[in-house]
């Protein structure tokens, strides 16, 4: 008869120990690894921590992996988010691949029909973030950008002459935007 509700006294304790030992190895390894990994997510930071997540419950439901296996699957995955970040500050091909690149999709009050399909962003979504910001009218809006971790920002217009922080933001169809 298979066993579904109860498997035995030491199958929790198991599950317990390796559990309290699993998360300590899993946080000590992300203080050591610092604040990037624990920052906003892009796509690889996703990728990394579903890994992880799926590591931890591999190394406390299944029998066959030992917590030192365990652990060092935290670190190689840890090691190479390293690897990777380390690799993309300075090597902006790199950077792309793994962040991607921020994209405008309103600029000084219209938006950018191209932008929106790439990013798959409807009007709608770039309205609720500019009310978000508590603006009220899109005349008060000189852009708004679809960042790499999948948040917007809300640029409002300044009489400023300073550099713009627009500068680096992707733009399909540039030459459909005047004095950019």
């Amino acid at each position: 008869m298979e066993l579904i509700f109860f498997n035995g006294w030491f199958s929790l304790f198991r599950t317990t120990v390796i559990g309290i030992m699993a998360y300590v190895s899993l946080i000590f390894i992300l203080r050591v690894s610092g604040n990037r990994t624990l920052s906003k997510m892009n796509a690889f930071d996703m990728v990394v921590t579903v890994s992880m997540g799926s590591t931890l419950a591999t190394i406390l439901l299944n029998k066959d992996v030992a917590l030192t296996q365990g652990a060092l699957a935290f670190a190689l995955l840890t090691g190479m988010q390293f690897a990777v970040t380390w690799s993309s500050v300075r090597v902006s091909w790199i950077r792309k691949i793994v962040t991607g690149e921020p994209m405008m999709l309103l600029y000084q009050g219209a938006f950018l029909p191209t932008a929106l399909l790439r990013a798959r962003v409807t009007e709608d979504e770039v309205y609720a973030a500019i009310r978000s910001t508590g603006l009220e009218a899109l005349d008060e809006v000189r852009a708004v950008v679809l960042e790499t971790d999948g948040s917007f920002s809300v640029v409002r217009k300044s009489g400023g002459s300073g550099t713009s922080s627009l500068k680096r933001v992707r733009i399909p169809n540039k030459d459909a935007i005047p004095d950019l």
